[in-house]
């Protein structure tokens, strides 16, 4: 059996009610050629041992679902920013996707030195926030912990220009979450509109430190993937906005692009899938 098709559980939150269907084995992502692959990692530089776990899952799922790329959603390196520490908290847990090319783009988050833009193995080009595209996917990657009026001129200027298929946003803080920092509601005021506006499909962010999958708001479908070092176990409160979640291990997440549809799974440290689906293209551009 492959990874892919490990057994795993499924957590489901509806209004205040979990629903639990209990190691529910779900479809392999569809491995479409000439698709765009992905992974997704969040608040995941601590340097201790789940870390490293949790990279060994990841390099054992790309061998089976080669993904050429991993986003990576902030607070990238927990505590001294030295360079034995991005070895330890970077470059020796995922030194088996590395050495298979696989390439990393990080997003800033709050407890980042923004000083980690000029480390070339996180691709930022040396800014805060940046976009590219790979395939028919355009990626957005913010700094939500400096959200001024320079950072919001050029994203919409991004947005209106990109004429890419599918728009995805990266950033640190999550605009709707129920968790212990609750939904970023300061960020979501000045950040949303532009989101909706210019037709932006998926956002992904952490900052909460486990995993969560938004119902969709104004026909955008947020992530919460904040789990993939540190971990708040239980951290995660049911609410009406929540879909789907699982807060009592690491977790990351594999995701697949293609056509108009979006394929997404989220796997525990240990390999098993906790939550899983398909996304359409939003048809508003």
């Amino acid at each position: 059996m492959t990874p892919l098709a490990r057994r795993g559980v499924v957590v489901c939150v509806a209004a205040s009610l979990w629903l639990a269907v209990a190691m529910a084995q779900g479809p392999a992502l569809p491995a479409v050629p000439d698709a765009v692959r992905f992974g997704v990692i969040g608040d995941n530089g601590t340097g201790e041992a789940p870390q490293y776990e949790v990279g060994r899952e990841l390099a054992s799922f790309h061998e089976q679902f080669p993904f050429t790329f991993v986003l990576m959603m902030g607070d990238n390196l927990y505590g001294a920013e030295r360079p034995q520490d991005f070895v330890q908290k970077f470059e020796a847990p995922y030194r088996l996707l590395l050495d298979a090319n696989v390439v990393f783009y990080a997003a800033l988050g709050n407890h980042d030195d923004p000083n980690q833009r000029f480390y070339k193995p996180f691709n930022m080009g040396g800014k805060r926030y940046y976009t590219f595209k790979k395939g028919n996917v355009r990626f957005f990657v913010l700094d939500s912990t400096y959200m001024d009026l320079v950072q919001l001129a050029w994203l919409e200027a991004e947005l209106k220009n990109s004429g890419s298929d599918w728009k995805i946003a990266t950033f640190h803080h999550p605009l709707y979450s129920s968790g212990m920092h609750g939904s970023q509601t300061d960020l979501r005021v000045i950040l949303e509109p532009l989101l909706v506006e210019y037709g932006v499909d998926v956002v992904l962010s952490g900052h909460e430190h486990f995993y969560q999958r938004i119902k969709p708001q104004q026909g955008i479908t947020y992530f919460v993937s904040g789990a993939a070092g540190a971990l708040r176990s239980g951290d995660l409160r049911p609410s009406a906005l929540t879909a789907a979640g699982f807060d009592s291990d690491q977790s990351f997440m594999l995701m697949e692009v293609a056509g108009t549809e979006l394929s997404y799974r989220a796997i525990s440290r240990i390999g098993a899938t906790v939550d899983h689906g398909t996304i359409s293209r939003r048809t508003t551009r």
